[in-house]
């Protein structure tokens, strides 16, 4: 029987958690340092612990006879927790920090992906404003700016017209809005279609796809509205028709882990590929996390009905091939519920009431919540993820929003709308 470490505290987390803690093979799960959600599960204890400080992180690995570390988050990865857990002998779950640069800097991955003809936009990578800003006379808008760096997922703006897209460089490169991140910059072309989220657990040379999944990263109905981590999300995703399935598969995953491994840094962890699909089913790649997302990560789990530990230790081993994984067929769908104000100002401290529920097939994860005096209460953004199942996607929507609509704290914004791209005649 395992026990088990993951690394984090939002909602990606509470369901990597909750899903290991199920597995026939795991004892014990710990959480570093976890939310008020996972405080509340079986077989689940939050830690304190630095997890910063890969020495401690060892030191409670060893105290506690961790068999598998999960990393939920990215910095960690890119700061290398891998490497020094593997020195140490720890199984740990992930990429090396060489490897998680595909995340770790956009330039990296667009230098990659150009290198090895995996489908992409097209893009010019600049630190200086004058020469972005004379890139911009020759591109037709609208047009994508990123930080190169972790921005914690606000390092990108779509700007419209000439003007948002120089007062974004200037931002960037000039006023430091994003710090070492937004040192240097990408200005690629924006392109058309409908984005998907392509996860796999890879071993290096081989990977299984995780079930497809669809996130709204704006905040408002429609898609519109600032950029956030993401308002919700729903597995499976028609729109990876199996043609699609066939192409992402063989010309983007295969040939990255190929390209990983021929440049001597091959790729072990959740590889996720965010794709734009276009009008004729042709996909490319938008970006790459080293991790898996938040928060496709909670109706994928919600279907997931292998053991998690066992795919991760398969991975780690390079086992991959001999391993299957099965599925629970039904829709998932997960509605984020978020403090009003997120991504910008936001309070925080506010009690939430209305989370209990004991409906098999609803489970709400927690992100940014904390305890309190007895009182689960607010305390990032992104405060929860409301997932229903069921036998079709219109009905597990409607499931998710009858259990957030039970759930307030006073100041809660969601959107109404999750998953309307699939359920539109």
């Amino acid at each position: 029987m395992n026990r088990v470490l993951v690394i984090g505290s939002g909602g990606r987390e509470h369901a990597l958690a909750w899903r290991l803690a199920q597995s026939s093979t795991v004892e014990k799960t710990f959480v570093a340092p976890g939310n008020a959600g996972t405080a509340l599960e079986q077989k689940i204890e939050n830690v304190v612990l630095d997890v910063a400080d890969f020495s401690a992180v060892i030191a409670f690995c060893q105290i506690h006879h961790i068999d598998l570390v999960v990393v939920g988050p990215e910095q960690p990865l890119v700061d290398g927790v891998v490497d020094a857990l593997s020195a140490a002998g720890i199984a740990c779950f992930g990429p090396t920090a060489k490897a998680a640069q595909l995340e770790g800097s956009k330039a990296f991955a667009k230098d990659f992906l150009e290198r090895h003809q995996i489908p992409t936009a097209a893009y010019g990578e600049f630190t200086e404003v004058e020469s972005a800003n004379t890139y911009l006379k020759t591109q037709n808008y609208p047009i994508v700016i990123k930080a190169d760096g972790l921005a914690a997922g606000k390092g990108v703006v779509i700007a419209e017209n000439k003007k948002q897209a120089e007062e974004a460089i200037a931002d960037m490169l000039a006023d430091n809005k994003f710090g070492d991140a937004g040192s240097r910059i990408i200005i690629e072309e924006f392109l058309v279609g409908e984005e998907a989220s392509y996860i796999v657990i890879a071993d290096g040379k081989n990977f299984i796809p995780m079930a497809t999944s669809q996130d709204h990263k704006a905040r408002d109905n429609g898609d519109i509205g600032p950029n956030t981590g993401g308002m919700g999300a729903y597995s499976p995703a028609p729109v990876v028709t199996p043609e699609v399935d066939q192409q992402v598969a063989n010309e983007i995953i295969q040939a990255t882990l190929d390209g990983m491994a021929k440049d001597g840094m091959p790729f072990t962890g959740f590889l996720y590929a965010g794709l734009m699909i276009d009008a004729h089913g042709k996909a490319k790649v938008l970006e790459f996390n080293v991790r898996f997302g938040d928060p496709e990560t909670q109706p994928i789990m919600m279907r997931l009905n292998s053991n998690l530990d066992q795919l991760c230790l398969a991975a780690i081993k390079g086992e991959l091939k001999q391993t299957a994984v099965t599925w629970d067929t039904r829709f998932a769908l997960g509605v984020v519920m978020a403090e009003e104000g997120y991504p910008f100002s936001y309070a925080k401290g506010n009690k939430i009431n209305g989370l209990d529920q004991n409906d098999p097939n609803v489970k709400v994860f927690h992100a940014g919540t904390a305890n309190k005096d007895g009182f689960i209460v607010t305390s990032g953004g992104r405060v929860l993820c409301v997932c229903a199942l069921d036998d079709r996607l219109n009905l597990a929507q409607q499931k998710a929003y009858q259990i957030v609509q039970e759930i307030n704290w006073g100041s809660e914004y969601y959107r109404t709308d999750i998953g309307f791209k699939a359920l539109t005649p």
